[in-house]
């Protein structure tokens, strides 16, 4: 899994005949209709509604209530997420107050009484569950009450796995709550109980204490009918192929970061030979891919290890070392091998490497013409946003390999303006765990154009690292390799680390390889 709290400290225009761009706002329905239509091949979406309860001073105004509610309902996301459904609404703090229920109760504590608001709210959300709860309508599951963490032992012993990450998690329960396991089914079970037995000895209109400060909260949550696109959708491939922040160029941005969390030398990061799977992947289907730039310099075709340079060195080379543990240069002992891969990947990582290829590519009836491919690449991004940044703004495709850092990382939406994004048709994949609930619905109101410039893929759940690279690879050389997928093919392509990965502003694309047909050579 990626993602730890102790990493926390430490993510174009077109040719003319070709295609028409997009002009004018996008009115709030047709975004709201757009948020729901998503493409997966392991998802579907599904509108989720659950209500919930708080209790309040007397007279509390909207402001105080809403100030109170995002407590528990932090807590449904690790309910939610245990469950194996994603929620759009960043840790679903999104709860209008129109739909507050007010009720003046009596609190009776022993002899005392006091006169508290019953609030009662109701949660609507898009979601994605996987296909394997097609039938599925509902879910039984729980929130936690005001001032859980007071009770993070008992929760910890009841309501999760209180395993390695259960347990690195202590502080921050509302992400590994799991109120599906038996002993937490239990423990709410009881508490129940204990309240509706305190209720039983009071009148109408008079609730216990117990009901106040009760630890476990029971939610039915509602699961709509499915709003999965159902058609084929592609990725704008006409503007892409037009240039969009360099002309007649396509821009892809390769960013990975660090994955393991223990210290270790660069070369022995498996996010290293991830980003190496995803590079081979691509050389794969363009080997005419050159490396053309290092920023900042660096002679990165040499290394001296033992003593002895070793000149001359491919970077195709290097990969094998990487990835196969061939391809060392003739008369390299073995014992100095580690040493070479240590050596180099101190001179590949950090540095933007740039590798480009030119192809021949006729839109439609338009005249065949010369297009760059590039692709612009970074290894061993962390907590700093700058290397996201610069890649997004200067990117036709953004992808990124690398933690979430539970959405707070460098690829927080807080952290972006407008300004940060370019004009042109884009394509943004982050592949890091949960970010269709961390990034996904924030970053679509950032791109000027909003859908009708950008597609976002993310993951619904946890993505695994480990094949992270050959998958993202998959994904990068299916996109390049002439045959115009289309957004399913694309998924399948990458679909060994499937967590109820979707793609969203897809459904307002007006490119199809029918009507306009592009060769790509």
């Amino acid at each position: 899994m990626r993602q730890l709290l102790s990493l926390l400290p430490v993510l174009g225009l077109a040719l003319v005949g070709c295609a028409v761009e997009p002009e004018g706002p996008v009115s709030p329905d047709d975004e709201a209709a757009m948020d729901a239509d998503l493409t997966s091949v392991s998802a579907l979406s599904r509108k989720l509604t659950f209500q919930g309860v708080v209790h309040v001073r007397d007279g509390a105004t909207d402001s105080e209530i809403l100030s109170v509610v995002p407590e528990p309902m932090q807590t449904a996301f690790g309910a939610l997420r245990t469950a194996n459904v994603g929620v759009n609404s960043r840790e679903l703090k999104d709860v209008d107050p129109a739909t507050f229920v007010k009720t003046k109760v009596q609190v009776v504590d022993g002899t005392t009484v006091t006169t508290m608001l019953r609030v009662q709210y109701t949660y609507t959300d898009n979601a994605v569950a996987p296909k394997s709860m097609a039938r599925r309508t509902s879910l039984s599951l729980a929130l936690l009450g005001k001032d859980y963490s007071s009770q993070s032992a008992r929760i910890l012993t009841e309501c999760t796995d209180n395993d390695a990450e259960a347990r690195d998690f202590a502080s921050s329960l509302w992400y590994v709550f799991n109120p599906s396991l038996s002993s937490c089914k239990a423990a709410v079970t009881a508490e129940r109980k204990r309240i509706a037995a305190d209720q039983a000895k009071l009148a109408t209109g008079q609730i216990p204490k117990s009901e106040v400060d009760r630890l476990y909260l029971p939610v039915t949550v509602r699961l709509g009918a499915d709003q999965t696109n159902k058609g084929k959708s592609y990725p704008e491939y006409d503007r892409l192929y037009s240039g969009g922040v360099k002309k007649d160029t396509l821009v892809i941005a390769l960013v990975n970061g660090i994955l393991d969390h223990e210290h270790k030398e660069l070369a022995d990061d498996s996010g290293y030979s991830e980003w190496m799977e995803t590079l081979r992947e691509v050389f794969a289907v363009r080997p005419g891919l050159q490396l053309a730039a290092i920023e900042p310099a660096e002679d990165y075709k040499s290394i001296t290890v033992g003593g002895k340079t070793y000149s001359n060195i491919p970077f195709t080379d290097v990969m094998k070392w990487t990835i196969d543990g061939t391809g060392f240069p003739a008369g390299m002992p073995t014992t100095l091998r580690h040493d070479a891969q240590v050596a180099m990947a101190k001179k590949l990582s950090r540095h933007w490497l740039t590798f480009r290829a030119p192809l021949k590519v006729k839109i439609g009836a338009n005249a065949e013409k010369t297009v760059t491919l590039e692709l612009t690449t970074y290894f061993g991004a962390e907590s700093d946003p700058a290397p996201h940044k610069r890649a997004i703004k200067n990117s036709d495709v953004f992808v990124y390999n690398g933690h979430s850092y539970i959405g707070y990382g460098p690829l927080d939406p807080s952290r972006f303006t407008a300004s940060d994004f370019p004009s042109s048709y884009q394509i943004l994949f982050i592949d890091g765990c949960v970010s269709y609930n961390y990034y996904e619905k924030d970053y679509l109101p950032l791109k000027p154009g909003a859908t009708r410039n950008l597609e976002l893929i993310t993951n619904g759940l946890e993505a695994p690292s480990w094949r992270s690279g050959w998958a993202l690879g998959r994904f990068l050389g299916k996109l390049v390799d002439g045959s115009q997928a289309s957004y399913r093919d694309l998924l399948s392509a990458a679909s060994a680390t499937d967590s109820l990965r979707v793609v969203d502003g897809e459904v307002d694309n007006l490119y199809s390889p029918t009507k306009t047909p592009i060769t790509v050579k």
